[in-house]
């Protein structure tokens, strides 16, 4: 008669997979924080040499490069940034290129809150026809790069007067298909109680938009401005098509004038260019801080 023997694999104790876990919960989180780290210092490392270098004289970066550590002219140089108008045939500098900049990005992130939020306020709540495909057809145009759209946008910014406006600048770009989807998908958690409540009190569509869907839209309007904002900010193709007075320039149009001539000059003042784009990138950055809790619980709630 065959036997067969059996050896039985002695368990785990608790203790010891509990202790287990929690040993490779920490490598992963160790993981997570140096990919976040590496990710920081490829982000930060040039942002800081621009810095550090823009406190230097020109004839320093030149001879010796990018500096890693500051030196001796920052007041010098901002100020002279802010203040000079340096490669630039009329008198501007980067006081009125930002001031610029910002009239552009927020009439840009308030335009398109203020049309994407009623556009999806319609497709939601006043039960349209085929809403969906309206939808469609809206959100269709992310296919659109600015690219392809320039040309007809120009020729009709043109035809109304408005070159060398902010009203060119900001009114033909404060649509946006993104900022609608963000609503509209906002828009689709509030229970339909809530409307029917408001209804009955006698509220109109415009009362319950103004009193019900605006305070409970904060965060959700704070995520979309911080994108808009930064977005409008940026923008470069657009603004130097429709403008050719310097007094209208944003502070990208003027960094990139100021290395343009650094090219063409035979001192080139990189410390000057630096000071711009440093100055460049506060506004964004202070948005971006202000809002970051907003902009997180917004993004959030999009997707329920």
């Amino acid at each position: 008669m065959n036997t067969t023997q059996t050896s039985r694999i002695p368990a785990i104790p608790a203790e010891k997979q509990g202790v287990s876990r929690s040993l490779s919960l920490k490598r992963s989180q160790w993981l997570d924080h140096l990919i976040l780290l590496a990710g920081m210092a490829f982000m930060l490392v040039p942002v800081w040499l621009i810095f550090a270098s823009s406190t230097h004289d020109p004839n320093t970066i030149i001879s010796d490069g990018l500096q890693w550590l500051p030196g001796g002219h920052f007041l010098a140089t901002y100020q002279e940034a802010w203040h000079s108008s340096i490669g630039f045939s009329q008198d501007v500098n980067a006081s009125t290129m930002i001031v610029n900049s910002l009239i552009m990005g927020l009439g840009f992130a308030i335009g398109k809150i203020v049309i994407s939020m009623l556009a999806a306020y319609a497709l939601v709540f006043f039960r349209l026809p085929y809403a969906s495909l309206w939808f469609g057809l809206i959100f269709i145009t992310l296919l659109l790069p600015l690219e392809v759209r320039i040309i007809p946008s120009y020729e009709v910014v043109a035809n109304l007067g408005m070159l060398n406006s902010y009203t060119g600048l900001i009114l033909p770009l404060i649509a946006s298909a993104t900022a609608t989807f963000f609503f509209r998908q906002f828009f689709k958690t509030i229970p339909d109680e809530l409307l029917e409540a408001a209804q009955l009190d006698n509220a109109g569509p415009w009362r319950f938009l103004v009193d019900i869907l605006l305070p409970l839209s904060k965060t959700m309007m704070a995520a979309i401005f911080i994108i808009m904002f930064v977005v409008g900010w940026n923008q470069y193709l657009w603004p130097i098509m429709i403008t050719t007075d310097e007094a209208y320039n944003t502070i990208v149009m003027g960094i990139k004038q100021i290395l343009s001539n650094i090219t063409e000059s035979r001192q080139p003042r990189y410390d000057y260019a630096f000071a711009m784009a440093i100055l460049a990138m506060l506004p964004p950055v202070l948005v971006v801080v202000i809002f970051q809790r907003w902009f997180v619980k917004g993004l959030v709630e999009s997707e329920k």
